[in-house]
Order: structure tokens, then C-alpha cells, then sequence
């Protein structure tokens, strides 16, 4: 029975490449195409997440921010990056412009200047950078991520003065307050806007004499928790990085620079150095789910382990 069957479809399968062989199209088909169907595509239900939303990056001159604008600028995001310095800024725009479409407009990346460490012009320059960033106050910012710091100064306990502590303090901690004053004003009240900060995994493991620093960080995580409650529903989390080889190592000069990497590759179970495109997904992760806040994410390598 099963053969005979075979043999049918064989011979109808002949048949049919035969005759279709020796057809002559009409010349109504041949100019007429066929009746497809189209097919519409939905809208992306998570690439789509940051498509057309307003975005400020603190620090986001180079670096980590700087990776976190250039991948939110992928993803369709209007970007406003900030820094402390103009030829830095500068540079960084026009590298964020090289990645935009070539239809798109160069508005879609803007950038100004912020001073975040003289405490006595501190929250007129966020006002201004705010206003700056929201076409004063008529486009309101989605997120804000905060990556701005400074070079850290490593002063032991042992010699430290309260303007040491002061200066520890200043970008990474009173900054982030004063702007978190300011986000009813110029953020959509809505739990899919988001503040990120950013602590670091020296305040859970800290080296030796990185007291102050440490303590810095894990009030940054602290602050993480109670803006949660106080700027509900703006969702507030920190991102923690380990180490992560950004411009922030130039400091080191470059016959230490090696042994330095060397020691911080042995220190993490990947063997590796974090990368900024790399630690940049935590950030876009703290924007892009709507009911994470109050949370600190850890990119570290899992040193915490090592």
C-alpha cells in the first residue's frame, strides 16, 4: 500500500514539473504581479524601550557615560550629555554624532557644560544644565543617569582632614543630592522614568586605606534607597562597577599602568578588565525595566568572589 502510494506522487510529481515545464504565461501575468499578502510588523516591545525618550548623562564626556549616551543614542534616545570641561565636551558630541543615521538630525545629541564640585554654584548649575536639557522645562527628561566624578585622591585615615572628606564628597555625594532636589521639577512623574547613580565595589570590598572612599560610595547606595521613597514614582537605582579601564586610569603613569591591570585582571573570576560598552548595559538595564528601584546592580567581574 505504501509503495503504490509512492508511486502515485511520483507519477503526479511528474506530471506537475512536466506541464508546468511547458507553460507559457499569459502577458496579463507576466505584467501583473502576484497578490502577496504584506505582512506588518508590530512595534518592538523592548528595543523599543528608549526609542524618542530624553536623556541626561552626567559624565557622560567619557567613559562609562559616555558608552551609556552612545548606546541610548542607538536605541533612538535624544541625548544631552555633561561635563566639566568644553574641548572634552566638544569632542564627545562630535564622536556621538558619527554614530547617528546619516537622515537623522544632529539635534538628537546636545551637550553643556557643568561644574559640580564649588558647592556654592552647585544647584544653580544643575538648574541651568536641567533647563538646558528640557528646552526649560517644556520636554521633559524620561531618565537621568549620574556617572560624573573626579580623580579620587587615596588619603588613609591616619591623614585625613575634614577638607579631604569635603572633597571626597563633592561630586560623588552632594552633587547627586542636589540634583535628586531637583528631579520633581524637570523628570516625567512616571514609573517608566528612571535616576541611576553610581557607587563602586570599593565600597564593599575595600582596599586597604580606601576608608573614605568606601564610605562615600556606600552613602551614595544609601541615598539610592531614600530617593527611591522620597521621588516615587521615578525609579531610582545605583550601578556598582569594579574596574573598569576608562580615561580615569591616565593618571597612573604608564610603566605602573600594566602591573596595575595585572593585579586587577587576578582579582575578578573573569581574568578580565571591565569594559565601559560592557558595564553601560547595567545602566540601560536600571532605564529600561520599569519595575526595578531602590536597587544597586554590580558589574565587577565577580570579585566580590575572587
Amino acid at each position: 500500500m505504501t509503495s503504490s502510494i509512492f508511486c502515485m506522487s511520483q507519477h503526479y510529481i511528474h506530471l506537475y514539473i512536466t506541464s508546468s515545464y511547458n507553460y507559457t504565461p499569459s502577458p496579463q501575468a507576466i505584467t501583473q504581479p502576484p497578490n502577496i499578502p504584506t505582512v506588518k510588523m508590530s512595534t518592538p516591545k523592548y528595543t523599543n524601550k528608549l526609542h524618542a525618550k530624553n536623556v541626561l548623562v552626567l559624565g557622560g564626556t567619557s567613559g562609562i557615560g559616555f558608552c551609556v549616551a552612545e548606546a541610548a543614542l542607538e536605541y533612538g534616545a535624544t541625548i544631552t550629555v555633561s561635563g566639566s570641561r568644553e574641548a572634552k565636551l566638544s569632542l564627545a558630541l562630535s564622536r556621538l554624532r558619527t554614530t547617528l543615521p546619516p537622515s537623522s538630525p544632529s539635534s538628537l545629541v546636545s551637550g553643556k557644560t557643568c561644574d559640580l564640585a564649588d558647592p556654592t554654584t552647585l544647584e544653580s548649575n544643575l538648574d541651568a544644565l536641567l533647563r538646558f536639557a528640557t528646552a526649560d522645562g517644556t520636554r521633559p527628561l524620561d531618565h537621568i543617569v549620574y556617572t560624573a566624578g573626579d580623580a579620587i585622591a587615596v588619603v588613609p585615615v591616619s591623614q585625613a582632614t575634614p577638607a579631604d572628606v569635603a572633597a571626597t564628597l563633592a561630586v560623588r555625594f552632594v552633587a547627586p543630592v542636589i540634583l535628586a532636589k531637583l528631579v520633581p521639577r524637570y523628570v516625567r512623574q512616571s514609573s517608566e522614568s528612571s535616576l541611576t547613580l553610581t557607587s563602586g565595589v570599593g565600597s564593599w570590598k575595600p582596599p586597604r586605606d580606601w576608608a573614605i572612599i568606601a564610605g562615600v560610595g556606600s552613602g551614595v547606595e544609601g541615598l539610592t534607597r531614600g530617593f527611591a521613597v522620597d521621588l516615587m514614582p521615578v525609579r531610582v537605582n545605583a550601578v556598582a562597577p569594579g574596574a573598569v579601564h576608562t580615561e580615569i586610569f591616565d593618571f597612573i603613569p604608564k610603566e605602573q599602568l600594566e602591573a596595575f591591570l595585572e593585579s586587577h585582571r587576578k582579582g575578578s573570576l573573569t581574568g578580565t578588565i571591565g569594559k565601559p560598552q560592557d558595564c553601560a548595559e547595567a545602566y540601560l538595564y536600571c532605564m529600561r525595566d520599569y519595575f526595578v528601584t531602590g536597587e544597586v546592580v554590580a558589574t565587577n567581574g565577580g570579585k566580590l568572589l575572587a
